[in-house]
C-alpha cells in the first residue's frame, strides 16, 4: 500500500470487523480506486424474510454506509430469489420456504426502511431473482459442479445436523452457491456479512475465481444480540427492535436491556468514540456515573437516529413520566440459578399469590423498564435493578444483590 490515504482508509474499515479476507487484497483494492477511480462494487444480501429491518440489520448497513461515505457504490442484493430457497444458516432444521407474494411484500419494506441508514443516491438496489431465474438447468448443473459435498458438509449447520442425523433437503445446499453467484453476477469486489454467513461469502470468492473474476474481498461484522441477551436479535426469536417501531416502544426497549448487553450496542450501533465509551465503563466502576444514565444516553442515541432528537427526548419523557419520583425500592437476594418473575411480584407483595401474578401478565398489565411483559415463565437472571410495575398502583424499583 503507497497511498497514506488508503491506509487511514483500510483502519476506518477494519473497526469492528470480525473477519477480513484478507487486508493485503483490500488494500490493493483501495490503491486502485485512488489511482483509477473507479468506485469499488461493495455487496450485501438481505433475504426479506420478514416485513421489517431490525437494529441486527444495521450493524452491517452501517459498514455499507462507511463504504459508501469513502465514495464506493454498494450493490444492495435483495433476495427475493434465495429467500425461495430459504437460508438454513445458524438453525438445526429447514428453514421455512416462503411464497413469491411473502416475499415481494417483504421486499417492499426493505426498500423504504434500508435508506433510513444508506445514501439513496450511492445505492444499487437489485433483486437477485434478476440473474439466478435466468440460471437454466445446464448452467445450475454447471454451477453445481463448482463444489462438492465434503466442502459443504464442512458448514456448521450442515455439518451439526449431519451428525446428529436431521434432515439436510438437497436444495439447501443450493443456497451457499446462489448467494456466491451473486458475487459472480456483479463482479463485486468486497462482501459483507454476519459472521454466521462467513461461509456463503467464502464461497463466493471461490465461485469468482472458477468464472476467471478477481476474488471478493469477503469482510464480517459481529452480531448484535438482542433483547434477551442470548440469541442474536431476530424477529423469530421476538427479541428484536425495529427501525420503524414508535419513538415511545423503541427508547423503553432499549431501556430494558441488561447493563452489560449495553456496551455491546454502544459499539455497534452508535458513533461514540471508544475511548468515550471506556470512561464511561471506569466511572461506573468508580461510582461516579450511574449505569442508568449511560443507558438513557444510548436510548436517546438510538431513538433520535429514526425519529428525530425532538421525537427522542419526549420519548423519553413519556418513559420517565410513568415512573414517580419517590420509588419504593425493593432489595433481593438472586440465586444462583435465577429467579422465576412470578416468584419476584409475590416476594415483594406485589400479589398475594402466583395465580394471581400470572393472571397479570397473562391480562397485559406487567411492565418492566416500561417493557410489557408477556413470558408468564419469564427468569431474572441478571442482577441490574429495573422498574417493576404490576397493574395500576404497584410500582417499585427491584435492586438485586
Amino acid at each position: 500500500m503507497s497511498d497514506e490515504r488508503t491506509r487511514h482508509e483500510l483502519d476506518q474499515l477494519k473497526s469492528g470487523i470480525v473477519d477480513l479476507y484478507t487486508e493485503e487484497e483490500l488494500g490493493k483494492k483501495l490503491d486502485r480506486f485512488h489511482r483509477e477511480g473507479k468506485p469499488m462494487v461493495v455487496k450485501a444480501g438481505f433475504d426479506p424474510t420478514s416485513s421489517d429491518i431490525h437494529l441486527g440489520h444495521t450493524v452491517l448497513m452501517n459498514k455499507m454506509r462507511q463504504f459508501q461515505d469513502l465514495g464506493h457504490r454498494v450493490a444492495y442484493v435483495v433476495g427475493d430469489a434465495t429467500a425461495m430457497i430459504g437460508d438454513p444458516t445458524g438453525r438445526n432444521k429447514t428453514r421455512k420456504v416462503l411464497t413469491r407474494d411473502e416475499i415481494l411484500d417483504h421486499a417492499k419494506t426493505y426498500a423504504t426502511q434500508a435508506f433510513k441508514i444508506l445514501d439513496p443516491q450511492k445505492t444499487e438496489m437489485v433483486f437477485n431473482s434478476t440473474w439466478l431465474f435466468k440460471l437454466d438447468f445446464m448452467k445450475l448443473i454447471d454451477l453445481a459442479s463448482k463444489y462438492n459435498v465434503a466442502r459443504m458438509l464442512e458448514r456448521e449447520d450442515f455439518k451439526n445436523r449431519f451428525k446428529s442425523g436431521d434432515s439436510i433437503s438437497v436444495h439447501e445446499f443450493l443456497y451457499p452457491l446462489a448467494q456466491g453467484y451473486d458475487s459472480v453476477a456483479l463482479k463485486a469486489d468486497v462482501e459483507l456479512g454476519g459472521t454466521d454467513q462467513i461461509f456463503n461469502l467464502l464461497v463466493g470468492r471461490k465461485l469468482q475465481s472458477d468464472y476467471g473474476q478477481e476474488p471478493q474481498v469477503v469482510m464480517t461484522v459481529p452480531l448484535l444480540v438482542g433483547l434477551d441477551g442470548v440469541q442474536k436479535m431476530s424477529k423469530s426469536y421476538g427479541n428484536y427492535i425495529g427501525v420503524t417501531e414508535p419513538a415511545d416502544g423503541m427508547f423503553a426497549k432499549v431501556m430494558s436491556i441488561s447493563d452489560d448487553l449495553m456496551w455491546n450496542y454502544y459499539e455497534l450501533l452508535t458513533t461514540v468514540p471508544v475511548d468515550e465509551i471506556a470512561a464511561m465503563k471506569n466511572g461506573i466502576q468508580n461510582d461516579t456515573i450511574h449505569p442508568r444514565d449511560c443507558k438513557v444516553n444510548l436510548a436517546l442515541f438510538i431513538t433520535a437516529r429514526f425519529h428525530g432528537e425532538p421525537a427522542a427526548r419526549e420519548a423519553k419523557e413519556n418513559f420517565y413520566r410513568e415512573i414517580p419520583s419517590n420509588l419504593a425500592e425493593y432489595p433481593v437476594t438472586l440465586p444462583d440459578g435465577g429467579l422465576a418473575l412470578l416468584d419476584l411480584i409475590v416476594q415483594i407483595g406485589f400479589t398475594e399469590s402466583k395465580a394471581e401474578a400470572r393472571r397479570m401478565i397473562q391480562q397485559g398489565g406487567t411492565y418492566i423498564d416500561a417493557q410489557k411483559v408477556s413470558d408468564v415463565a419469564l427468569k431474572i437472571t441478571s442482577k441490574d435493578s429495573f422498574v417493576l410495575k404490576v397493574g395500576k398502583k404497584k410500582i417499585g424499583r427491584v435492586n438485586f444483590s
